[in-house]
């Protein structure tokens, strides 16, 4: 039982962190950096639209983890999407990172979470209980 409610909390950690960085940061535009962030890496004249659409999928993420299809796919995509994201901006934009060259650390320890919830914890109780 209380690996189902560990479980269950990281699964919703990993939903606030796509939902806070699509809606709030991103679409409703609250975290400038974000925008200077996509307008340095990928494209100034539509960062405004880019910032937009990356929120969008953030989103489209959110929906992906709560339908609980795919999940280890779903997984795969978050630490692949993470990962990348956090080492292009450490190497081209690491003055507009938040902590600086340690977000790739925060990063790396949300993708272990991760794993770990998705390929181990989940796998001990898909022995015992049905996850929904």
């Amino acid at each position: 039982m209380r690996y189902k409610i560990v479980y269950k909390i990281i699964k919703l950690i990993s939903v606030l962190v796509w939902f806070v960085n699509g809606i709030y940061c991103k679409i409703l535009d609250q975290v400038p950096r974000h925008q200077e962030i996509v307008k340095k890496i990928i494209n100034e004249e539509y960062s405004g639209e880019l910032t937009l659409i990356i929120g969008l999928l953030e989103v489209v993420m959110v929906v992906w983890i709560l339908s609980n299809y795919k999940s280890r796919l779903n997984v795969i995509i978050q630490i692949t999407v993470v990962m990348i994201m956090n080492i292009v901006e450490l190497l081209l934009v690491r003055d507009l990172l938040l902590w600086g060259k340690y977000n790739v650390v925060f990063a790396i320890l949300f993708t272990v979470i991760l794993y770990i919830n998705e390929f181990q914890l989940k796998s001990k109780l898909t022995k015992y209980v049905t996850i929904t």
